[in-house]
């Protein structure tokens, strides 16, 4: 008689920090970057991001579904870092 498989942990982790990874980052990248400059940034910190989710996607070390959870770790990224940088845009119109 064979012990059954433990079930698999949540993949969910590894999507939300890379995200929680972008809305720090980000943030900071914002603040501290020069006006001119804050848009390359947070692209940076995007290039950034799909790195990460890479690592901790195959760290992971589970195949199945490898593709649907880099991609909703990006796609949760460029969200993060989009209302981000509206909000630096923002800050940025009402400073002028």
């Amino acid at each position: 008689m064979s012990t059954p498989q433990p079930a698999p942990r949540s993949a969910l982790g590894g999507v939300i920090a890379v995200w929680i990874v972008a809305a720090v980052v980000g943030v900071v990248a914002g603040v501290l970057a020069p006006l001119g400059t804050r848009a390359t940034w947070l692209a940076i910190v995007l290039g950034g991001c799909v790195i990460l989710s890479f690592a901790i996607q195959l760290a992971a070390g589970r195949p199945d579904g490898f593709i649907r959870r880099v991609g909703m770790s990006v796609l949760g990224a460029l969200l993060v870092l989009g209302v981000i940088g509206v909000g630096f845009g923002l800050a940025a119109i009402v400073a002028v």
